[in-house]
Order: structure tokens, then sequence, then C-alpha cells
């Protein structure tokens, strides 16, 4: 059974996972380095079924999906969201300063993903939320590993 909880996680996770695909969808292949192009597919391979399943949960349980959720959840931070003119500036970088950009600008996404985890982990009480949850910071921490590598070697 679903709490408020988990319900905020949901509702504030898929605008969340939205914009990373947003972002993964930025990297074009053959103008990024190739690790930076294999992580962005990965994000999306993760990231769009995770939305899906988010979605087929609200429907289930009754809750409207409110394209707002991920930039204000429980009037805590924006939980790395980024902010139209921050994807503005990504879209119109050189080549060499995206990758930089794209880099600073997911790992910080992604500890606001696992900050939102966190929180539901916590506070929920719907053990699908917890399972999605868990994965979420097991998942994007490694990446913000990999992130922080390729960082280190720009």
């Amino acid at each position: 059974m679903h709490n408020d909880a988990d319900v905020a996680f949901v509702q504030g996770m898929i605008p969340h996972h939205e914009q990373a695909l947003q972002m993964a969808d930025m990297v074009s292949r053959g103008t990024v380095s190739t690790e930076l192009a294999d992580l962005a597919d990965a994000i999306r391979a993760a990231q769009q079924p995770e939305i899906d399943l988010m979605q087929a949960w609200l429907t289930e349980w009754g809750v409207a999906i409110d394209p707002h959720a991920g930039h204000k959840l429980a009037g805590h931070s924006d939980h790395g969201m980024m902010t139209d003119d921050d994807m503005a500036a990504l879209g119109s970088a050189s080549a060499g300063e995206f990758e930089r950009m794209w880099l600073t600008m997911m790992i910080e996404h992604h500890q606001g993903a696992v900050v939102m985890a966190e929180q539901v982990i916590t506070g929920g009480s719907d053990p699908q939320v917890r399972t999605l949850a868990e994965a979420v910071v097991a998942q994007q921490s490694e990446e913000i590993t990999r992130m922080r590598a390729l960082l280190a070697g720009r």
C-alpha cells in the first residue's frame, strides 16, 4: 500500500527522469567521447522503463501525473533539476565544453535523484516503490562515480 511519500517520489521522479532523458538525447555519438555516448545510452535504457513503470503506478493508484512535481518537492531544493537557462547553455556549448558541462550537470542531477530515493526509502510504505528507489540509489551512485572519473580525465 502506498502513502503520500510514495506518491510524492513517483510524481517527482517522472519529470526528473524525463529531464535526464532530454540531457541524454543531447549527446551526439561521434561528437563526444565513446564513454559519454555509452553513458547517455545507459541512462536512456534505464530511465525510460522506470518512467513507464511509475506512470503505471500513478494510474493504478488513481493519482494524476504532475508535470511540475520534479521542480519543487515538499518545499525542498530542486533535487538537481536543470533550469531552462542551464539546458539552453548546454545545448549551445562547443563540443569540448559540452562534455564538461554535461558531466557536471548530470552528476548534480543524479545526486538529486539519490536524495529523492533515499527519502522515500525511509518515508515510503510501498514495497515496489522501495525496490525502485533502492535501484535508483545503486545505479545512479555507480554512474556518478563513472562521471566523476570521466570529468577528472577532461
